[in-house]
């Protein structure tokens, strides 16, 4: 999953976004509210956390202006201030969760969780190819009953395939939606992890579900497709 972390103090998104790409997510940062609003209506995200007292657009008219123009991404902001009253001004326009600064990375992570698995049971709970299933919120991945163990980045991975099945993924795609935004890295390692995920989904139960598509990218299918 991808976030964008909009926060000024430069330490602390750093920090958060070390802590988040450690569990896997692919993180984007923007350091002001013109770049921060720029990134999220350019690219699409699972969740943005977002700081209320920023230089150039503050949080609040980010908000706003993602609502109005349709965007139902879930946004938590991150406020210095506290108080009843901007906590209201905060979910008025649109935030989904607030925290007040100073506050408990154990906490951030909780609620972060909380407003991706709200997002998954509106869209349902798991996701299935086939006898494949994906449990996004619980990160869990079985096959013909068996438990498939991935790691952070292969669930990621598959996950993005998972919610694009039956189309072509490029590589390209890939990227951008699991590794953030610098990655500046050999877009070849996308090969590695669907190799990895072949070895894992694929090979033990005699399918091939993960095909590539020369030129073009990768598309995950239902498991019609059994080895001969």
């Amino acid at each position: 999953m991808r976030l964008l972390i909009v926060e000024d103090e430069k330490r602390l998104a750093t920090a958060l976004a070390r802590g988040l790409a450690a569990e896997g997510f692919a993180v984007d940062l923007a350091h002001d509210g013109v770049t921060g609003l720029h990134r999220a209506q350019e690219r699409e995200y699972d969740l943005i956390v977002l700081d209320i007292m920023l230089p150039g657009l503050n949080g609040y008219r980010i908000c706003a202006q993602l609502r109005a123009a349709g965007n139902d991404t879930p946004i938590l902001m991150l406020t210095a201030k506290d108080g009843e009253y901007d906590e209201a001004e905060g979910l008025d326009t649109g935030a989904d969760d607030y925290l007040t600064k100073p506050f408990s990375y154990v906490v951030l992570q909780a609620r972060i969780r909380a407003l991706l698995r709200r997002r998954t049971r509106a869209v349902g709970p798991l996701l299935r190819i086939g006898d494949l299933t994906v449990d996004p919120g619980a990160k869990r991945v079985e096959r013909s009953g068996r438990n498939i163990t991935l790691t952070t980045k292969e669930f990621a991975v598959l996950e993005h395939l998972t919610l694009r099945a039956g189309q072509v993924v490029s590589k390209t795609d890939i990227l951008e939606h699991v590794w953030d935004f610098a990655h500046s890295g050999d877009p070849n390692i996308v090969e590695v992890y669907i190799s990895a995920l072949r070895r894992k989904i694929d090979v033990p139960f005699g399918r091939r579900s993960i095909t590539t598509v020369r030129g073009a990218g990768y598309r995950l299918e239902a498991d019609g497709d059994r080895d001969a």
